[in-house]
């Protein structure tokens, strides 16, 4: 059986490796960044490279499901996740290097519908149970899901809803389901409503003592740690430039 076990990690590894190269391959740094990140990495990807003329190279998805690809192996540089607890893990078992680690975003929740006049008072519209559909993140691998359920949890709803929540596999697919109505409302990242194309809709920007803080953390990969570039990107995260674009897409940032 360990000879199985580790047969299968070899296999995805090689798996990870051979679906990632084609697009890392000629990147100066390679990133792994939670998807409610994705429009503001966009932004700084490009900042960063009109600043120092490198390249970054970004692959999106859940905290959970890039924790366990970097835990196989993935070739990535650098961790931005969307939790603290995946990269206080990282660091722990040697895969992350030590004092590289800190918050570049504190995210924030809203409850969030395109579609105008959804809700006025959206406690009372949860308790209502007035919808077919509620779109939350998987609380077991995205940050944000488990905020939401936080607040469910809080509202005395978490039970009373189960049967019309839909969980997306992370916070993009989630976000998804409620741009698309295929739930009439969803608990998202507040930066992605700021990134949509579309304006108006209902909002609620959820007062974050619903919530445990969203502090989002960044890492040095220890396969990377002679990596320049790798280190360039977490400088160019801390600096001005980067936290100016990171605070229009809603997020707060330390001082």
């Amino acid at each position: 059986m360990p000879e199985i076990k580790k047969h299968y990690r070899q296999l995805v590894t090689l798996f990870l490796s051979l679906a990632l190269s084609s697009v890392v391959h000629a990147a100066d740094v390679r990133v792994a960044v939670a998807a409610n990140f994705t429009d503001t990495t966009r932004d700084l990807i490009a900042a960063f490279g009109a600043s120092t003329g490198l390249e970054a190279v970004a692959s999106y998805g859940s905290t959970g499901k890039l924790y366990a690809q970097i835990e196989n192996g993935a070739p990535f540089d650098v961790f931005l996740a969307a939790d603290s607890r995946r990269p206080e893990l990282i660091e722990e078992s040697g895969q992350g290097v030590a004092g590289t680690r800190f918050t570049y975003a504190r995210g924030k929740l809203a409850l969030w519908s395109p579609v105008p006049e959804t809700f006025e008072d959206p406690k009372t519209w949860l308790k209502s149970g007035d919808f077919a559909r509620l779109a939350i993140a998987n609380p077991r691998t995205a940050p944000y899901g488990l905020a939401a359920q936080e607040v469910l949890t809080g509202l005395n709803l978490w039970e009373d809803l189960q049967d019309r929540l839909v969980r997306g596999d992370s916070i993009a697919q989630t976000f998804q389901f409620v741009a698309t109505t295929n739930a009439q409302s969803g608990f998202v990242a507040l930066s992605q409503v700021r990134a949509w194309e579309e304006k108006g809709g209902s909002l609620w920007l959820i007062p974050q003592s619903y919530y445990s803080p969203i502090n989002q953390q960044a890492i040095l990969l220890t396969r990377s740690e002679n990596n320049g570039a790798a280190h360039k990107w977490l400088e160019f995260l801390r600096g001005d430039t980067a936290r100016g674009i990171i605070e229009k897409f809603g997020y707060e940032t330390e001082n």
